[in-house]
Parts: structure tokens; sequence; C-alpha cells
């Protein structure tokens, strides 16, 4: 149903990490940037080169479509005027991109009345791609084999299963959520759209973010991958996100799973957010499309 959105979101994600992967190659000098949270974060020539290549690209394809960008401005209005509304991470993970570990993507979102509906993840140091379309399932691309379709796995016991959680900005309260949930595995990585790749491989089971500073472009792509693998995404409340608000932040935290263990995740999460002082956030609403 998206074939033109698809191809073209794989071919710009593909172009795009041709020139971050020549940047990073050489010396990368990271600038500080206050972020839609009013923190400050790290950002780099190549963040912004490859918004460029992808926002321009999407902007020739598709003319009528909003495009948000982390490294463009939000022309709020126009956004939330459109039903369709392409979500970009340019370099998910820049701490990790800047030291060199390997663990960032391009990521390209596509919402549609607010919901994900297309997303491709591609790691561009592993030369592995993700991508889905929703209603036509999950792949993943590695290098010159065939596209694998991406199933989650059905386990529900937390002492075999792995928790995925961040590596560049791991949480206070991590230890007493491996605790909380007697996790006897834990992989600790960068980059959203690769921790919930795990996910969708077999090879996590959940991904917990306490977190409130990640914002659409962090989830959109990575949300419909997962959800097409047989995954689910939502807040650390069980509230799946939308993509049509105003406020670009993910307050309530994220929560990946398999799936099968989801609302079990949500329910032994709650009285840890409790003893963390973790509330629940009300977001914007929505303004009335024009």
């Amino acid at each position: 149903m998206l074939q033109k959105e698809l191809e073209a979101a794989v071919g710009l994600a593909r172009y795009a990490s041709e020139s971050i992967l020549d940047h990073y190659s050489r010396e990368i000098i990271a600038e500080q940037k206050l972020g839609v949270d009013a923190y400050y974060e790290p950002v780099t020539v190549a963040d912004r080169a490859a918004s460029r290549i992808i926002v321009e690209g999407l902007a020739s394809e598709f003319p009528d479509d909003a495009i948000l960008s982390e490294e463009e401005a939000d022309d709020v209005n126009l956004r939330l005027s459109k039903k369709r509304v392409w979500i970009i991470d340019p370099i998910d993970g820049t701490a990790g991109f800047v030291k060199k570990d390997g663990d960032f993507a391009v990521q390209i979102g596509l919402a549609i009345d607010g919901e994900a509906v297309l997303g491709v993840v591609y790691l561009s140091f592993h030369n592995v791609l993700y991508r889905a379309v929703k209603g036509e399932g999950a792949y993943a691309e590695y290098s010159n084999e065939s596209p694998k379709e991406l199933k989650t796995s059905p386990e529900t016991d937390f002492v075999r299963m792995t928790l995925a959680f961040s590596r560049n900005h791991p949480s206070r309260g991590i230890k007493a959520i491996i605790a909380g949930f007697d996790f006897k595995n834990a992989i600790q990585r960068g980059s959203i759209g690769l921790k919930v790749g795990l996910i969708a491989e077999q090879q996590a089971d959940a991904y917990i973010h306490l977190s409130p500073r990640t914002k659409v472009w962090d989830t959109c792509a990575p949300q419909i991958i997962l959800e097409e693998a047989g995954g689910v995404l939502t807040d650390l409340f069980g509230e799946k996100y939308r993509y049509d608000i105003e406020d670009l932040q993910n307050h309530g935290g994220i929560v990946a799973t398999n799936g099968a263990a989801h609302e079990e995740v949500i329910a032994r999460l709650r009285p840890i957010l409790n003893e963390l002082g973790r509330l629940r956030y009300e977001p914007l609403q929505k303004p009335a499309r024009q």
C-alpha cells in the first residue's frame, strides 16, 4: 500500500548513511544544542548533513506531506494540519556515534492520522536495515542476504527473558527494574532503534526506558517495526504514543516488549515506578485539524 514511500525511505536512509559513515571515519567534533525539552544534548555536522539529505529527498517525493526532523525547526501549525507526517531522527544514538561504538541508526517513520504506519531503521555501521509497513510485516536486511521476516519471542517468564537497556543513558532505576523483574540476562546497547530491533529479532524480550526525555522521532519508526513483528511499544503506564500532538516529548518513558509479556511488564512496573516517584504525565491534546 505504501510501496513508493517505503522505497523512498529505504533509499534515503542508505544514502544518508554514506554521508554519516564518511564523517564517522574522520575526527568527530560534537557540539551542544538546546533540545525541545530545554536540555543540552550532542549534535554533529553528520546529524545535520543526514537530516538535509532525508528532508530534501522526502520533500521532493512527497511535497504535500509534513516533515519533522530532530535537526530542523518544527512548523507546528503546518505539521498538525497535515494527515501525513514524516518523522525523522537522522542519527539516533548520537552519543554512540561520537564515541565510535557503532550503536547508532538512521530512523525514518511515517505517521498517518497520528499513527505510525511505516518505519525504516538503518544501523549504518552494522549494515542492518529494519523496515515495516502497517499490515505487511516487519523485515530485516543484512548485506546481500534475502530479507528476513521478523517475529518476536513468545516468552513470558522473566527469568528466561532478556532485558535491553541504554548504554549511553543508564537510568538510576535500572537496577531496581532488573531486581524487581528477576531478569537474569541483560544487554546494554545504544540507539532505541537498535534495541527495538533486538526484540524484533528475538535477541531480547523487553526494553524499558524510564527517562521522560526521548522524543517522537526516537519512537515512530521503531514502534511500527516492533508492532509488525508482534511486539508492543507504549509508555511506562501502558499508553500508546500518538504522533499528531503538539508536544514532541515522550514524557511517559518507553516500554517495548515482545508483546506476549507486555501487560505483565506494565503491571510489574507499577510498584517500582511508585517507589521511584515516577508519575504519569498528561500530554497536550491534539488541536483540531483545519
